[in-house]
């Protein structure tokens, strides 16, 4: 590959610098004050190395899409399979602060989209078009000001297209939109009342945020304790008549209860005291085939759109712990 030349070398460098100084000034998490970060910026910004910052814009824009800027514009590669260190590390953050807006396009889109596109806000755009002008301290200010009343700073959940779930007790839950919490919401909507009727829920998962209903208090007489390193299911349900606690995957992108995740629950659960039910959801019977042949024995299956009936690998006994 071609070098360089020194003068587009160091206008692409001093570029870069601008870039962290204005996510410095924006007071971002310092984990997101990186190269990577501030080539991010750039490439959501239209910017190249001798672009004026008057003339920035917000074009919506993929991952893939803003690496290919990184290249053409500003000399760095990274790796194909860096793509997700972009989206977890930089881009889903500058969401969360409200720098950057998801999917302007199509709200609910769902989170694992590859089809998800991404674009500067509005106002940020704004600011940014007065960095390195004398309008750029006060811009600044205002811009701080506006975000703190507006609570633009907050978590991106507050802003995202969310569902409405309603929990056996009658509570109303709110997930983010798309991706497996359609069927989650299918689970405690139409699984519940038929197989664990009267059952709490003490921990449902969320697609957009890792907790969004954990009944803490509950899971801890249950000699249950949170383990934040592991990965939960998706639902858990203590049935109190049989003393069983039942917990529930969610397929869509990822696989069902195969023999390693099979072993993992139980382990993770090893210290409770009810007796364990492991069952995987799926929406239709067609995704069930997918994954027939990873289906652990001594599991239950369940098919949203048969939402009546369930299916047993192993049929010594009817939803049911195995000893």
């Amino acid at each position: 590959m071609a070098k360089r030349p020194a003068s587009k070398r160091g206008a692409t460098s001093k570029r870069i610098e601008e870039a962290l100084a204005i996510l410095a000034a924006l007071k971002v998490p310092s984990e997101q004050q990186n190269e990577r970060s501030a080539l991010v910026l750039l490439a959501l910004l239209d910017m190249t190395p001798r672009k004026s910052w008057s003339a920035a814009t917000n074009p919506m824009l993929g991952i893939t899409e803003m690496m290919n800027v990184f290249r053409d514009q500003f000399g760095k590669r990274y790796a194909p399979n860096t793509r997700e260190t972009v989206r977890r590390f930089t881009v889903h953050q500058f969401v969360q602060v409200g720098l950057v807006v998801a999917n302007p396009d199509d709200p609910r889109r769902a989170v694992n989209s590859p089809a998800n596109r991404y674009q500067i806000a509005p106002t940020l755009l704004r600011l940014v078009r007065t960095f390195g002008s004398a309008a750029w301290v006060e811009s600044l200010a205002a811009y701080v000001a506006t975000a703190d009343d507006l609570g633009r700073l907050q978590p991106r959940e507050r802003d995202m297209a969310l569902v409405a779930v309603k929990l056996p007790s009658g509570k109303r839950i709110p997930l983010t939109a798309g991706g497996q919490n359609e069927l989650v919401k299918r689970i405690i909507e139409d699984f519940c009342p038929r197989f664990t009727p009267g059952g709490i829920v003490v921990y449902l998962g969320d697609t957009g945020q890792k907790q969004r209903h954990v009944e803490i208090g509950y899971l801890e007489q249950l000699g249950i304790e949170i383990d934040e390193h592991g990965k939960m299911p998706d639902v858990v349900v203590h049935l109190r008549d049989k003393d069983w606690l039942v917990l529930i995957e969610a397929v869509t992108s990822h696989g069902p209860i195969g023999i390693k995740r099979h072993n993992e629950l139980k382990a993770l659960f090893g210290a409770a005291r009810s007796g364990l039910v492991f069952v995987t959801a799926f929406l239709t019977r067609r995704a069930m085939t997918k994954y027939l042949n990873e289906i652990a024995w001594e599991t239950e299956v369940w098919i949203a759109e048969a939402p009546s009936h369930i299916i047993h690998f192993n049929g010594e006994r009817f939803l049911g712990p195995y000893e």
